[in-house]
């Protein structure tokens, strides 16, 4: 048990799990743990925040820990596991349009690009949100200033959902908020495609035109989970000018237009396109080649929704939380165009 005590529930006050008495078992066989945590009859909106936590913590406090296992069950019923999320589209219902930004590889930019792109729109009028799906690198409370927010987790009826932090226009959601900083969750496939999931469909969005969901970089059964269980409409990709990013935008391609997925790609995303120093506003250096989107799009049959200088205004920005999006400058046209072009590729009025 005291392994867990440093484990808190965010939506209750940062009150350890103990001391709220989830903690039905703790079984130890040799170097192995299962813990069984016991819910409440409705699902727990940051159950698999939890649970990923409780194993981080085991692993710190006892490093020669083997296999760990943490089950859940329902507190009312201790004999009957807990098998599903009981998670439904109602939260969605009213979004017109669910769009994935993803990436073949990490280091494109991709998080910037989903941010930037998502203040964008909602500059232009439309009503917006982005959930950060990246459970293992979440970066959405950094570059909106909002980290140390808590989403406000409420009932509704004999479910609870969770409440988006807004700013900018903008509702956001990310595992981030509920996490400590600096704090590594280990999470299994299974586990963090549930986390996924809860960020997603358990949070009141209300009424939106668009639905952003900063995907993980890269490709692999993640991906194709959440892909699935979310109605997402399409994607856009996000890569970077060189030749050798041309084999990770065929991944992203195929991961989409693969049958089992089976999704609309809007198009192709050229991040650092060329650099332009702040005292020379006119000029343009391109670093990493020329023209590669356009050629990777040419490839792929898809648009090329838009080309995104390298500035220092826009790393600048998103370390302080204000992104580039709102200025005026070449960055933030960038953005407002490449959002220009998203709407009419989903053929929004």
């Amino acid at each position: 048990m005291k392994m867990l005590l440093d484990v808190t529930h965010p939506g209750k006050g940062d009150r350890n799990i103990v001391e709220l008495g989830l903690v039905e078992s703790v079984e130890i066989d040799g170097n192995d743990v299962c813990v069984t945590l016991a819910f409440p009859k409705h699902r727990d909106p940051l159950a698999e925040y939890i649970i990923g936590s409780a194993r981080a913590a085991i692993y710190r406090h006892w490093p020669e820990a083997g296999k760990v296992e943490v089950k859940t069950i329902v507190k009312e019923e201790a004999a009957k596991k807990q098998t599903g999320l009981n998670l439904t589209m109602e939260e969605v219902n009213n979004v017109r349009h669910i769009i994935g930004i993803a990436s073949g590889k990490g280091g494109v930019g991709k998080s910037t690009v989903a941010v930037n792109l998502a203040v964008a729109l909602a500059r232009l009028g439309y009503k917006v949100g982005l959930a950060d799906a990246d459970v293992y690198g979440p970066s959405i409370p950094l570059m909106t200033a909002t980290e140390g927010a808590l989403p406000e987790a409420i009932k509704d009826g004999d479910r609870e959902v969770i409440m988006p932090i807004e700013k900018y226009g903008v509702k956001w959601m990310s595992i981030g908020y509920f996490s400590q900083p600096g704090q590594a969750l280990i999470w299994r496939g299974p586990m963090a495609c549930n986390a996924l999931k809860q960020m997603i469909l358990q949070v009141r969005w209300g009424a939106l035109d668009f639905l952003l969901i900063d995907m993980p970089p890269g490709t692999g059964d993640i991906h194709i989970s959440l892909v699935q269980d979310i109605p997402m409409e399409g994607a856009v990709i996000v890569t970077t000018p060189q030749a050798v990013a041309l084999a990770d935008v065929e991944k992203g391609v195929d991961m989409f237009r693969n049958k089992n997925v089976a999704r609309k790609i809007f198009g192709l995303v050229e991040n650092m396109s060329w650099f332009t120093p702040a005292e020379l506003p006119d000029n343009k250096y391109y670093i990493f080649g020329k023209d590669g989107g356009v050629k990777m799009a040419e490839n792929y049959g898809i648009p090329l929704l838009g080309q995104i200088p390298l500035v220092q205004s826009i790393r600048e920005n998103g370390d302080e939380g204000e992104p580039a999006a709102l200025s005026s400058r070449p960055d933030g046209i960038a953005f407002i165009e490449l959002a220009e072009n998203l709407v009419k590729a989903v053929n929004m009025p």
